[in-house]
């Protein structure tokens, strides 16, 4: 099952990868909380025809549902805003390092130890997201820090869902925390916001592929995922994120990948299947 749920988030990277240029350009034109309020909502509402016939979530369920929608708003709502002010490559770059914070967050958090083998991958993987989206030349930009902050909310938001979406069912709890933070994107949107007419139709298109593919699909199947892998490893294989961005940047945008970030990539890899093997702790040497 774990191989199972290791295969799906390398789905969920590549969808995520797919839709940052759609992303790319709609950080462009400034609308970050009309953006990823249509798109959280339109992929709660894309749901909704699976929720029937399904038992409401307990009290307690409907808490972290909250939780875990806020948390998804406030890290949704910097990483589109650092994109304002801020190269892609920095964004992603940055994004990235919400692989180191989550076993940050476990230690101090829960008091859980990493195997040393996902120290080190994590490490692999922060050097192959640097090589990958800098090219190994990083200049820092106005928008860097709210990438930075949204960095430690993304690797919150990887362990809630490691350690309380698993406890509830996958689909309601997708849809919960995506009309959780579409409505708070939204409602800061619609007063702070504008969208003018000439840019109504590249808006609404990737609205609609990210709410179709990037939300309604890829979070929900993190969410399902996550029931059956350590957020650790989840974190390390959702970056290559990075991987399949600049892959389909080169289909999509004509962008040339260079041999230093070609090595990036082959350190994330590295650190993929590093992540997999867990030597220490009594722990079997392959998981």
């Amino acid at each position: 099952m774990r191989l199972k749920a290791d295969l799906t988030l390398l789905f969920v990277a590549l969808i995520w990868g797919s839709a940052f240029a759609a992303q790319r350009i709609i950080g462009q034109m400034g609308n970050v909380f009309l953006f990823n309020g249509l798109r959280f909502l339109l992929g709660a509402l894309l749901l909704w025809p699976f929720l029937r016939g399904k038992p409401s979530l307990p009290r307690a369920g409907w808490k972290w549902v909250f939780a875990a929608g806020t948390v998804l708003f406030i890290a949704s709502a910097l990483q589109q805003a650092g994109l304002v002010f801020t190269t892609a490559g920095n964004a992603g770059f940055i994004t990235s390092l919400y692989v180191v914070l989550v076993p940050i967050v476990l230690f101090f958090g829960w008091k859980e130890r990493p195997f040393w083998t996902q120290l080190i991958a994590v490490f692999l993987a922060i050097g192959g997201g640097y090589l990958l989206s800098t090219g190994g030349e990083f200049h820092i930009q106005p928008g860097d820090l709210l990438e930075l902050v949204g960095a430690l909310f993304w690797a919150l938001h990887v362990v809630m869902l490691g350690k309380f979406a698993s406890r509830y069912d996958a689909l309601l709890f997708s849809a919960g925390q995506f009309l959780v933070s579409g409505l708070f994107n939204l409602g800061v949107g619609v007063f702070t916001e504008t969208l003018p007419l000439a840019q109504i139709w590249p808006f609404l298109g990737a609205v609609l592929y990210t709410a179709v593919f990037s939300v309604g699909v890829g979070y929900t199947l993190q969410v399902w995922a996550q029931r059956h892998t350590p957020p650790t490893d989840a974190a390390i294989l959702l970056s290559l994120e990075a991987v399949f961005a600049v892959l389909f940047g080169w289909l999509l945008l004509g962008e040339i990948l260079s041999p230093i970030q070609a090595l990036g990539c082959g350190l994330i890899f590295v650190a993929v299947l590093l992540a997999q093997i867990q030597i220490g702790r009594n722990a079997p040497a392959l998981a």
